[in-house]
């Protein structure tokens, strides 16, 4: 799995040099999902996309976000998301151009109760524990206090959460 690991790396290296080439001033990225899983040494789950969050980034970093090959930009207002998953969010320091962070353990969990599918499942059970319980309560109350988020994304999620919370004793 340490080469999974190595390549997920080596792409977004290779992003940095697109990057710096084109003069594309450096930016933040905020990863959740299999790769940051993979990234943040969360699980060794087999995954080479990565999932970030659309931070209205300008068109000119689309030759950048190339370098991924399979990637998902998601929009916050459709994403499973506390309003304060930045202040919990880990930087990866071993890159020097891009500010890479991935999300704490606890954000991706909450991030993966609107499907619950086996993959999901089988990631949190691996997540669930190193996770802190009361702090993913947190976070699912601050989920569902956001106004922005899409009401049908919201209505999916609490739809879900007896089931995760029976599963998980959270």
């Amino acid at each position: 799995m340490l080469e999974l690991k190595k390549q997920l790396e080596d792409k977004i290296y290779d992003m940095e040099k697109v990057a710096q080439v084109f003069n594309v001033e450096p930016f933040e990225l905020y990863l959740l999902g299999g790769s940051a899983c993979v990234l943040g040494g969360y699980t060794v789950r087999a995954t080479r996309d990565f999932d970030f969050i659309d931070l209205q980034y300008p068109a000119n970093l689309g030759k950048v976000f190339v370098q991924l090959r399979d990637f998902d930009m998601l929009e916050y207002e459709s994403t499973i998301l506390s309003p304060r998953y930045r202040e919990r969010a880990r930087k990866l320091d071993i890159f020097n151009y891009i500010h890479v962070f991935i999300l704490s353990v606890e954000d991706i969990i909450v991030s993966k109760i609107i499907r619950l599918g086996s993959k999901d499942i089988e990631d949190i059970d691996s997540l669930i524990l190193q996770a802190d319980k009361d702090l993913i309560n947190q976070i699912i109350d601050e989920v569902l206090s956001r106004e922005d988020l899409f009401q049908s994304k919201k209505k999916a999620f609490i739809e879900q959460l007896p089931r995760f919370k029976e599963r998980y004793n959270v």
